[in-house]
């Protein structure tokens, strides 16, 4: 079981190139067993991309989380106050983004790891990650 951060959502699903051959292989696998946990906040920074104009797609919003969540095995998670809290409460080793926390706070939470290519994240020594 894996994490997925937002950007590996939308590039496996329409610019599969981008992605890691460590981050294919993770993503294949969990797909194939236990799946793949997808923090809410993610589908909250999907539809902030499109809205924004910053994430052109041919379908809506709901269309399109509808065709990536039938392509995977993604279950959503919620933000708990576990979380919640945790994320609040990093050190400045993990960006002040909220959602970079919140996901943070979901992989550690989970004790699962996080499969990213954000740079600051892949250096942080709080949350286990692959890329």
């Amino acid at each position: 079981m894996i994490i997925i951060d937002t950007h590996i959502i939308v590039w496996s699903a329409l610019k599969p190139d981008n992605l890691s051959k460590n981050a294919i292989n993770a993503i294949k696998k969990s797909n194939e067993t236990d799946g793949i946990i997808v923090s809410n906040i993610s589908l909250w920074e999907i539809a902030m991309l499109i809205n924004k104009n910053r994430l052109e797609i041919n379908v809506s919003y709901l269309k399109f989380i509808e065709l990536v969540k039938s392509a995977n095995n993604y279950t959503y998670q919620c933000i708990n106050p576990q979380i919640a809290d945790m994320s609040v409460n990093f050190s400045p080793e993990i960006n002040a983004d909220p959602a970079d926390r919140i996901i943070c706070a979901t992989s550690i939470y989970k004790n699962i790891p996080l499969v990213t290519a954000d740079k600051n994240l892949l250096k942080s020594t709080l949350v286990k990650t692959i890329w």
